[in-house]
């Protein structure tokens, strides 16, 4: 007679697991099940107990115990399988995909872009290649190929012919002579009106703003300049832009290095700042004017420090005038000033973490030095 078929001794973390999927009874309904057969089985129930137990065929729950026995806890994982055979292939998937990609007013269709309802009509439509495709499925193809529903976006390449060489030289004298290296660049236009933004307060009680429809006092334009080695910020605010108010700011930048020495000022390609005047004047008191290359101000060290002038003092404001505006941006400059990391400071924090850095090596490096 052949011996009832029963599971083998279980591990103290198999049974602990098993005695976990039980109790909690989360989870898969067939796992949980399975789990339930080990369980009986390893308590000594037999195998028609079993199947009372857990309402199944008992070839089944031998089955699941026999699975046991040779896989161990991974037999109690469901393994789907069957179904009907799928109708889109997988080069028919692609098909899909690439049709998404494709903007319709190139196959022949009057839109600027798909709808899910109008892409199933246009992959059934085809003559040679029909895909009959519901909208679900068709959206579930997109989504697993990652085609989402986005925006469109505007973006800016440099077409500088010079773009190399301009990046290279506002690099190599950021790097050799920081602080005779300033920035300068217009921010702007300031608007007098209620700003929106987001700051702390109450739960489901936001800050509110007045409306104000009426704009009457014009705009301004806020002139920076900017010390990359002393992380100094400063400027002056004008009704527009010029080059009489960006050859101010440059003699204001060639005072803060009155030794005569050449100092270095970056700045982009706007007509107002390389006019003739502005050459000549810099030409006669050594400051080089290091032009950032056409569509790429993201090279001006300064448009980093506009970000925050921008959270801090205009989003979230309702300034009454452009006075108010200005005393508050000044204000604002004198706090980030007296704030600001002195390049002393930052060498003798780089220098303590070098410092630390090389303790914690030398200690970690001694006992593996003893050992060998």
């Amino acid at each position: 007679m052949a011996d009832p078929v029963r599971v083998r001794r279980l591990g103290d973390q198999e049974g602990q697991q098993l005695l976990r999927i039980t109790r909690r009874g989360t989870g898969s309904p067939i796992r949980l099940r399975r789990a339930m057969v080990v369980l009986a089985s390893a308590g000594g129930n037999t195998v028609p107990a079993i199947a009372r137990l857990v309402q199944a065929d008992e070839d089944t729950v031998r089955q699941v115990i026999h699975r046991f026995n040779e896989l161990g806890m991974a037999s109690l994982d469901p393994r789907w399988a069957g179904g009907r055979p799928r109708q889109i292939s997988l080069d028919d998937q692609q098909f899909i995909v690439a049709t998404a990609n494709t903007r319709p007013e190139s196959l022949g269709r009057p839109f600027t872009r798909w709808s899910v309802r109008k892409l199933a009509d246009y992959l059934c439509a085809q003559a040679t290649r029909p895909i009959e495709i519901g909208r679900e499925r068709l959206r579930q193809i997109l989504h697993r190929h990652r085609i989402t529903f986005q925006r469109t976006k505007t973006w800016k390449e440099s077409n500088d012919a010079h773009r190399d060489v301009k990046l290279a030289r506002i690099e190599y004298v950021s790097s050799r002579f920081p602080l005779r290296v300033f920035a300068f660049d217009e921010f702007g236009p300031l608007v007098i009106r209620p700003q929106t933004g987001a700051g702390w307060a109450p739960a489901a009680h936001p800050k509110r703003l007045p409306a104000n429809y009426h704009k009457l006092h014009g705009v301004r334009q806020f002139h920076g300049c900017y010390s990359v080695g002393d992380d100094q910020l400063w400027g002056v605010v004008h009704r527009r832009k010029s080059a009489a108010n960006t050859l101010a700011a440059l003699k204001s930048i060639r005072k803060a290095r009155p030794d005569g020495a050449p100092i270095y000022v970056i700045l982009d390609n706007l007509s107002a700042h390389k006019g003739t005047k502005i050459r000549t004047w810099a030409a006669r008191n050594k400051v080089e004017l290091c032009f950032t290359p056409t569509y790429a101000s993201w090279a001006n060290p300064i448009e980093a420090q506009f970000g925050p002038l921008r959270t801090f003092v205009i989003v979230g404001s309702n300034h009454p005038n452009h006075v108010a505006l200005t005393r508050h941006l000044h204000r604002y400059l004198r706090w980030r000033n007296a704030n600001a990391r002195h390049p002393d400071v930052l060498a003798a924090q780089r220098r303590e973490r070098a410092r630390i850095r090389s303790e914690r090596q030398r200690r970690w490096g001694q006992p593996a030095a003893r050992a060998a």
